[in-house]
């Protein structure tokens, strides 16, 4: 080391006595137009995804309640707050941003005595928040790709004259690309009912990790095989990479774990019940939510009957949703696992006939009612009455039994959800296996944007040649003068609701509608069939306009009764998994509280 070396740091001597200086403005000159200044957020285009606090290195991000900001569905209600002195200006955070809020200012000058300030929540008061020069996104450029990978599918033109399954499922490499756009955000966490581990089980499916998939989907959801195929995935509809582009197909990815796991290899990772607890669990009915708390009360040792009237269990997912979108053999396996952790399941077993309810009430420690809602509801118009007028839910449980149905050349179908837009394109099938061409009208109240119907069950039904006739309602089923179906008259729908939001259809007379069929399918909506539990337990329970009422623990107004799924929630697949779990876990805490009691 040289002598300069030594003697330069003493040269700082010189300045000891000079007077302190604080300058406001250190630098006094604006910035490049481009420059990553400080950040600016877009509250109300923000959702809260946390995407750019996952994204930042130097944990300079946190997410944040914000007064004025509520939870609601696909916005977590929590907005970034960036710590200035971990924040290094890198705008990987900016580029990260699934909706664009988040950009930066071109301001790099910030003088304040209080160290706090520098934690600042962008979007709050800040000096440059009208800026509009600094750092964004540039144009259409993102981290992941914008468009799902697609779903390999039967035509339209194939699929019509058979019942095989429609779609084909991903290969190893198509899920991967689509895992891959997946920011594990955790929104669709919240919207989904059984509240699943989705960003987790996706990245599995990235990691190509499927048996740790599989131990995932199963921790919330033992329909995992039929959800990842008929799911109303609304958990989709909330996905942050909806902003950009198209949604992540979480339903696709699910059913590509189950597709990659063998049953044996299934039942090897979800593992033996444990040890028997002596306490015995009724449940009425065999659909989701039954066999979901089955599936929740064997895993923890209790004993489990079920007691399902139809000579399959499955409920509705086998008796009301068609074959081509949901294989009876995938169902059989759900159902399989389920069984495999000791459920005894009695089918061709009517409670009510079979079995009374006060027999279960004597000689199960609980009853749990899950009867689901298998009958069809009426429009009661003129003419439903008599030959030539069926209910949807009829028609296509003995589809499914594989009983000879009518099939007329021309039938019209009335109504706009899922079940209506089934029993339309299973019709269709049957038309074009008899006849070779489809002769199905369609006719709803709701205009063709605000069905209830899935998106792709409208597209689908469309392409197999179901003629859709929107904002139409039901006046007459016409019939000549033996009393034979020829048609459906119907008018032009002026509004559904009236002001204070109560169904009550207007309509232009002046616009009619005879709509050609010989058959007309009810499809309007359905409801429990309460005769099982007769006439006492009718009177004594409370109800809710038809529904059993039940508290939040799924207790009904019996103390020895619980109810779920369909009949008290309505019908969704997952709705009745999520109810399933919650009305097992009540049971559970009373028959454990018991054995305290003991």
């Amino acid at each position: 080391m040289g002598l300069r070396e030594v003697l330069t740091p003493f040269t700082v001597w010189k300045h000891v006595f000079d007077e302190p200086v604080t300058i406001k403005n250190p630098i006094g000159r604006p910035a490049a137009d481009r420059y990553r200044g400080f950040h600016q957020n877009d509250m109300a285009s923000c959702i809260g995804c946390g995407t750019c606090e996952a994204i930042c290195q130097n944990a300079a991000i946190d997410m944040v309640p914000v007064d004025g900001i509520e939870t609601r569905t696909g916005d977590s209600g929590l907005r970034p707050q960036i710590d200035y002195g971990r924040c290094c200006w890198c705008a990987l955070c900016v580029d990260v941003c699934m909706t664009g809020s988040l950009t930066m200012s071109n301001e790099y000058t910030w003088v304040d005595t209080d160290p706090d300030a520098f934690r600042f929540v962008p979007g709050l008061e800040e000096p440059w928040k009208d800026d509009e020069e600094g750092y964004e996104r540039e144009g259409k450029r993102v981290l992941s790709g914008i468009e799902r990978i697609h779903m390999e599918e039967m035509p339209p033109e194939t699929r019509i004259s058979n019942f095989e399954e429609i779609v084909d499922g991903y290969s190893r490499a198509e899920a991967i690309l689509e895992a891959d756009r997946c920011v594990e955000c955790g929104l669709c966490v919240a919207t989904c009912p059984a509240h699943m581990s989705i960003p987790d089980y996706i990245a599995a499916v990235r990691d190509q990790d499927y048996d740790r998939g599989l131990e995932i989907l199963y921790e919330t959801n033992p329909f995992s095989e039929v959800c990842g195929r008929v799911c109303t995935h609304k958990c989709e509809t909330s996905c942050a990479a909806l902003h950009e582009g198209d949604p992540i197909a979480i339903r696709w990815l699910k059913r590509h774990i189950v597709d990659e796991v063998p049953f044996d290899r299934r039942l090897e990772l979800i593992g033996k019940p444990a040890a028997p607890t002596g306490r015995k669990v009724a449940i009425i009915g065999a659909g989701p939510a039954g066999l979901t708390a089955a599936f929740d009360l064997a895993r923890a040792g209790h004993g489990v009957v079920v007691f399902e009237a139809l000579s399959h269990a499955g409920g509705m997912m086998r008796y009301g949703i068609p074959e081509y979108r949901l294989p009876y053999e995938a169902l059989d396996r759900d159902i399989g696992v389920i069984e495999a952790m000791g459920v005894e399941i009695r089918t061709n077993c009517r409670v009510g006939r079979d079995v009374t309810m006060d027999a279960l009430r004597r000689d199960y420690d609980s009853v749990i009612l899950a009867i689901g809602l298998n009958m069809g509801r009426s429009t009661r118009v003129p003419g439903t009455e008599g030959p030539g007028v069926e209910k949807a839910v009829d028609l296509l449980r003995r589809i499914t039994d594989g009983e000879e149905v009518p099939v007329p050349e021309r039938l019209v179908v009335i109504g706009g959800g899922n079940v209506a837009m089934d029993i339309a394109r299973s019709m269709a099938r049957l038309q074009m296996q008899k006849y070779g061409r489809v002769g199905v009208t369609l006719t709803a109240l709701e205009d063709i944007d605000h069905f209830l119907a899935d998106r792709e069950e409208i597209v689908e039904s469309r392409e197999e040649g179901v003629q859709i006739f929107d904002a139409r309602g039901p006046q007459e089923v016409v019939r000549d003068e033996s009393g034979a179906v020829t048609g459906l008259r119907t008018w032009r729908v002026k509004s559904i609701f009236d002001a204070d939001g109560r169904f009550a259809p207007a309509y232009d007379e002046g616009d009619e509608q005879i709509h050609e069929g010989t058959m007309v399918i009810e499809a309007i909506g359905q409801m429990a069939d309460t005769s099982l539990l007769e006439e006492a337990l009718t009177e004594a329970l409370e109800w809710n306009r038809g529904r059993i009422r039940i508290d939040g623990a799924f207790r009904t107004s019996e103390p020895w009764l619980f109810a779920a799924g369909d009949a008290v929630k309505g019908p969704d697949v997952i709705n009745a998994v999520a109810d399933g779990h919650r009305v097992a876990r009540t049971v559970m805490d009373e028959l454990a509280a018991r054995e305290v009691m003991q």
